[in-house]
């Protein structure tokens, strides 16, 4: 079950180096093509996934699904693969398709510049001024493409083991150098990491089938495997699918136990504009990540800065994305219009926030306090609501007198902590927060910090220390 995975750059050396390796390990050698083509025969659209990294506006909640669909389908590929035969892969950043594996040798294969120009202008016959245009174009691709599936750096060399410069190399000596790494006991697999991967195939394989069956494929989930133990968690917006699923898993083999969970807890998010750009954005997602919670999201105009507007509307308009309502909505109810525009970034905020696996709903809110609380259901599940910036039509002092008129109201109506995005609150007024050093003891009235910061610290209370202790941890 060896597993070597080399990154390889356009025309660096590195199909060379793999074919080699594998040659001299006795391995069977697989491409990135090879992946791509099962893929597609499976049905996954890789093209548009593609596309979404040069167009990230078409990005939305459906390829946000169709890219865990590729990632778990990638990873089942390999593993059964390596199952079968030691491996040797070459792609871009097939390493991170074994997270948790640790007996995976990765390695990042670089030439010199003018090298890989030379080789483009004798391989593709063209000119020296095309050559670097098209080794440019390629590299920004596969740049675009490991941070869209797998978050990180194309050339971050601290996620491989090793990196191969074959500019004074050549492509012999680097494979005999690669053959000795890949036999030290380092690369090894072990007991504990034969069950890692046989978890992680099993988890992958089951992913799949999950996007396979008809009823469970435009749902977001998350599995994990221990032993034969499937254990799958949706969001609430997904619950009226949560009964299919023993039987999408019915083909899987090895499935000993099936237990699937609801994502319980949410975060109802209020503000005027949103923008998935902004710091309270990340800190939002990074929350709810941690909790595994959905977010809704609701943009809250003011009625007397509506009516400014020349033909408005008025009322409240749902912009869930298509098939993300189900039996739950997470407090954001069903009888409102739909927007078929992206008004106050609420759109584009969901996609981002569907991207993040963890897209509740929205919707706009034209009105006052009460408008916004009677919108909601009576009793959500909500483990914490976010006041973001609000009333931008008014001065500052009156934002900020409005803004905590409003947090103190949504927070008597709604049994949920109620947190700012801009200021914290003191820490000589939540002795649970008085040791925390990051915190400045003289920092004005509130003890202004820029994270998301507690305000109803009454609900705080309630709730009981551990809650307060994550908001800690988080910032």
């Amino acid at each position: 079950m060896q597993v070597i995975c080399i990154s390889r750059g356009t025309l660096s050396g590195g199909r060379e180096l793999a074919e080699r390796l594998a040659k001299n390990l006795g391995c069977v050698c697989l491409s990135r093509e090879r992946l791509i083509e099962a893929a597609t025969d499976e049905g996954i659209q890789v093209g548009k996934l593609e596309m979404a990294t040069m167009k990230p506006h078409i990005f939305g909640e459906r390829l946000a699904v169709e890219r865990e669909y590729f990632r778990a389908f990638s990873t089942a590929y390999l593993c059964d693969e390596a199952v079968k035969d030691q491996i040797v892969y070459h792609g871009r950043m097939g390493h991170m398709l074994f997270p948790g594996i640790d007996h995976v040798l990765s390695v990042r294969v670089v030439a010199d510049h003018q090298q890989r120009i030379w080789r483009a202008v004798r391989d593709l016959r063209l000119d020296a001024a095309k050559a670097r245009k098209y080794i440019a174009d390629v590299d920004e691709d596969r740049e675009r493409w490991a941070r869209f599936i797998y978050g990180v750096g194309y050339d971050e060399a601290a996620h491989f083991d090793v990196v191969i410069n074959l500019h004074h190399m050549s492509v012999e000596n680097a494979a005999s150098a690669l053959t000795a790494v890949a036999q030290l006991p380092d690369f090894q697999m072990t007991p504990a990491s034969q069950k890692a991967m046989l978890d992680l195939r099993l988890a992958a394989q089951s992913r799949v089938a999950l996007a396979r069956h008809e009823r469970t494929s435009r749902s977001t989930f998350k599995v994990v495997a221990d032993a034969g133990l499937v254990t799958v968690t949706y969001l609430p917006q997904d619950s009226r699918y949560a009964k299919f699923i023993p039987e999408a898993l019915e083909p899987v083999a090895d499935v000993s136990e099936i237990r699937a969970t609801m994502a319980t807890t949410g975060i109802l998010w209020i503000q005027e504009k949103f923008d998935s750009a902004s710091e309270t954005f990340h800190e939002v997602a990074e929350l709810a990540t941690k909790w595994n919670a959905a977010v809704d999201i609701l943009s809250l105009t003011p009625r007397d800065q509506d009516e400014q507007q020349a033909g408005a509307p008025t009322g409240s308009f749902d912009v869930s994305e298509s098939g993300s309502s189900g039996e739950y909505n997470a407090g954001v109810e069903d009888d409102v219009e739909e927007v078929p525009s992206d008004d106050k970034g609420v759109k584009s905020t969901l996609g981002a926030l569907a991207a993040a696996g963890c897209s509740g709903g929205g919707k706009i809110i034209r009105g006052a306090a009460q408008d916004l609380v009677e919108s909601l259901d009576p009793s959500p599940s909500y483990s914490v609501v976010v006041v973001g910036d609000l009333f931008l039509g008014k001065n500052h002092a009156a934002r900020l007198r409005m803004t905590r008129e409003l947090q103190r109201f949504v927070g008597e109506h709604i049994t949920a902590p109620v947190v700012g995005s801009r200021r914290r609150v003191c820490p000589h007024r939540c002795p649970m927060l008085r040791h925390r050093r990051q915190v400045p003891h003289e920092a004005g009235e509130n003890g202004v910090a820029s994270l998301i910061t507690v305000k109803n610290t009454k609900a705080i209370y309630s709730e009981n220390a551990r809650l307060c202790a994550i908001f800690i941890a988080i910032s």
